[in-house]
């Protein structure tokens, strides 16, 4: 096995792995550590080249320092992932070495789920690293993530409301759900038991009857689901679908989903702005199932009340937003950005010598 270190401008440590042996090409990359140790998730995808991963690891892991400082988590960002096609090299003896990787940076990165990675193949790892987070209830952790990323959304969609409406009642508004995996369904359900009006897409076509007929939600073609008026659209699924073409198509009073990456490019955030819309950034509002993972640390382990309790703290977060996007004429997705430096700033005054004395 090949450890190396690639030198990255603001970031704490970049580091690769190649082993032969296993067929281990990963990249893991910490942003940084000022709140915490870096957590994120591990994925997996058939990159094209390196070069590629390491775009992708380097924005992810700045994503997760900003998330976690809005999220008040206690944490750091850094992100991890593994070259190759996941049904051609995933085995034992890849997530073995993969767990010697993250062993090898002594705690300062902390992995968990995300894209092709299931809890499954974290056990594997965790048989090398104890720095491992996400496994399930029967282990110590915190399981699945999904209904706590839910729950934050719809605490932050009754934010906007508050923020739009002057009410964070719900009732009689129309939500369009674009995406209904595990996250997005379970926000349906939550808005729908609140007195929402709900109105749900989603390319798996099955997924979509099965929640209807259940739940008697209305329905809409996903190639067609810009067409639909409503009150608040709500992206969970795919990333950077607000872009140059699907922004002048919005016909709604305000934004909030729980996908991640929505923003195809940053000043997607001031054209949202510029129609009268109000934007609630993905990692501001999406933070439940981070804000839940980082609980597996806290002294004493995993305690659900816990986790909930810190949940709640997303409608303070967005309305912090809207108040610096509001003080300063930015997008809220820049005044996220800002809080989450101004946060990460005044820690590292409170850290340095001179404030000690």
């Amino acid at each position: 096995m090949e450890i190396s270190e690639i030198q990255v401008d603001g970031y704490e440590k970049v580091a690769r792995c190649r082993d032969q042996a296993s067929g281990l090409h990963a990249l893991i990359a910490v942003h940084d550590t000022t709140l915490g140790p870096s957590l994120g998730g591990m994925r997996m995808l058939p990159y094209v080249s390196e070069d590629e991963a390491l775009f992708d690891v380097l924005r992810l892991a700045k994503g997760m320092t900003y998330k976690s400082s809005v999220g008040e988590t206690g944490l750091g960002g850094g992100k991890s992932v593994i070259l190759g096609e996941p049904s051609k090299v995933k085995s034992r003896a890849l997530f073995e070495a993969m767990g010697v990787f993250v062993d090898s940076l002594g705690g300062k990165y902390i992995t968990a789920e995300d894209m092709n990675i299931g809890i499954p193949d974290l056990e594997i790892v965790r048989t090398k690293t104890r720095w491992v987070t996400g496994l399930s209830r029967e282990s110590g952790s915190s399981g699945n993530p999904s209904p706590y990323t839910a729950r934050g959304c719809f605490l932050g969609v009754q934010a906007v409301a508050e923020e739009v409406w002057g009410s964070k009642d719900v009732r009689g508004k129309h939500v369009l759900i674009q995406g209904v995996g595990a996250v997005g369904g379970r926000l349906a359900v939550l808005l729908a038991e609140a007195g929402a009006k709900v109105t749900i897409c989603d390319i798996n076509e099955a997924r979509v009857k099965e929640l209807a007929a259940k739940h008697g939600f209305a329905v809409i073609a996903d190639d067609k689901h810009l067409d639909v008026a409503c009150d608040i659209y709500s992206p969970c699924a795919r990333g950077a679908t607000l872009n140059d073409q699907t922004i002048p198509r919005l016909k709604c009073r305000a934004v909030a989903g729980a996908a991640n990456n929505q923003l195809l490019d940053r000043r997607h955030g001031d054209e949202i702005k510029k129609r009268g819309i109000v934007y609630a950034p993905d990692y501001v509002i999406n933070a439940g199932g981070i804000i839940n993972v980082g609980v597996e640390l806290l002294p004493g382990g995993y305690r659900e009340e816990e986790s909930l309790r810190r949940i709640e703290r997303i409608p303070h977060n967005l309305k912090k937003v809207f108040e610096i996007a509001k003080r300063d004429g930015i997008s809220t997705q820049d005044a996220a950005d800002r809080l989450a430096i101004e946060r990460i700033q005044a820690a590292k005054s409170a850290k340095s010598p001179a404030k000690a004395r």
